[in-house]
């Protein structure tokens, strides 16, 4: 029985980059493992060398923006934004979720945070309003999918300060335009590889020396590895990002995504049981957190498709409910087998006998 994981991160790999990475585990190029290799080495020089030109290209980056392979995540993100960008010490947020929240209370520790727009009143089932005039600010940050939520911003309109986005759940899964953007961070256990990379995209004039601890600084990452990173990680992103460009690059990733979260979301739109979280044009390509409305029931189906070989349904420990994350490696055949097992459960009644599954 095949096994599908719909885990919001860390997220599924591509089987043929597991395939390929568990071959050279023991062995890379020159008979030791990857994970025993100098990072100052030609070789491992080689594998972040071409993880950079695969990102650039799949992404579209232009030179005149650096990236940076940091870890620390997205939430150490949350603090090296505004100890970078900071000028006059006022920073905008748009309030989107449980991760735009982390992010703003991290950002109060640097300066002043000013909330242009906020979904909490609807409890985050729909995207905040873009604000119609910003000013004397330093940047306008933005999340723009939200894991936990499910709602994702489609359309952005211009803005006179610089732009920075947090797209850890949905980078490489739709288009982004770079150059909208001052500053793009992800975490990599998405969509890109194993936990333990964080890759900061930005624009080279916002990159200033700061009077900060060294690994804190930008400035300090810029064209070079400070000190020794996730190598490991690095290495299966490399591999993961040739299997997208193999597979047709961000566009045909997008596709498939939108087609995934069509059928989805088309089985829960028509459910007698189950519900989508989020309706309307904010639904997210990547993350879909549903319910039956009844935690028991929503408990018993987890257990019911785990039984079946599908795997990580749980919804997020803050909202509960079930949640399927269809990221770029998620076949096809995942979202099928997941809405023919919602018909099975539906088919047996809401009540099913955790012996009966």
């Amino acid at each position: 029985m095949p096994i599908y994981n719909f885990s919001a991160g860390p997220g599924v790999l591509p089987e043929p980059v597991l395939r390929e990475v568990q071959a050279e585990f023991l062995s890379y190029k020159h008979g030791v493992s990857i994970v025993e290799m100098s990072h100052r080495s030609d070789t491992f020089a080689t594998i972040v060398e071409q993880l950079e030109t695969r990102l650039r290209r799949l992404m579209q980056i232009p030179d005149d923006y650096a990236v940076l392979f940091l870890q620390g995540g997205a939430t150490l993100q949350f603090s090296m934004v505004p100890m970078n960008l900071r000028e006059s010490g006022r920073f905008a947020y748009l309030d989107s979720g449980t991760w735009s929240k982390k992010a703003i209370n991290d950002a109060k520790h640097f300066g002043d945070v000013i909330v242009v727009g906020s979904s909490a009143s609807s409890n985050y089932d729909t995207i905040p309003e873009w604000p119609e005039h910003i000013q004397d600010v330093d940047y306008l940050h933005v999340t723009l999918n939200n894991t936990i939520e499910g709602t994702r911003y489609t359309t952005l309109p211009d803005t006179n300060v610089p732009l920075v986005a947090d797209i850890s759940s949905n980078i490489l899964a739709e288009a982004i335009d770079v150059q909208r953007y001052g500053l793009l961070y992800a975490g990599a256990q998405k969509n890109i590889g194993p936990a333990g990379l964080t890759i900061v995209i930005i624009r080279r004039d916002l990159v200033t020396e700061r009077d900060l601890p060294s690994y804190l600084a930008y400035s300090k990452h810029v064209d070079t590895l400070l000190n020794t990173p996730s190598t490991f990680s690095l290495y299966v992103a490399e591999r993961v990002l040739a299997w997208v460009e193999t597979e047709g690059g961000v566009d045909e990733m997008e596709r498939r995504n939108e087609k995934k979260s069509k059928l989805l979301y088309d089985a829960l739109d028509t459910s007698p049981v189950f519900h989508a979280l989020v309706s309307g044009k904010d639904r997210s390509l990547t993350n879909i957190p549903f319910t039956s409305g009844n935690d028991a029931t929503d408990e018993a189906f987890r257990q019911f498709a785990e039984m079946r070989g599908l795997i990580e349904l749980g919804g997020h420990r803050s909202v509960g409910g079930l949640r399927a994350s269809l990221y770029n490696a998620m076949p096809l055949e995942g979202v099928t087998r997941l809405i023919d097992v919602m018909h099975e459960f539906e088919q047996e009644g809401q009540d099913v006998s955790y012996k009966n599954v």
